[in-house]
């Protein structure tokens, strides 16, 4: 975590917003006592909505069954 002042973060907000988004968490300080912390914001996640395609995609009836000895041995079509 790097820890500047509210001058220093003013002369290069442009640098310490790069080093957020790379991950480093910056803390500005004024009279070297920390004020705030600069953090990445997580982009909101997208709501789903259950059904939305309902009827548009199949799954076998067999899906989940044990694949063939062949499959393990190498041997299958794929």
């Amino acid at each position: 975590m790097k820890t500047v002042n509210i001058h220093e973060a003013k002369t290069h907000l442009s640098a310490l917003i790069a080093a957020v988004e790379a991950g480093e968490e910056v803390v500005i300080a004024r009279a070297n006592k920390p004020v705030v912390k600069l953090v990445a914001v997580e982009p909101k996640p997208v709501q789903r909505i259950p059904g939305l395609h309902k009827g548009e995609f199949y799954m076998a009836d067999d899906f989940d069954a044990p694949l063939p000895d062949e499959f393990w041995l190498g041997n299958g079509p794929i």
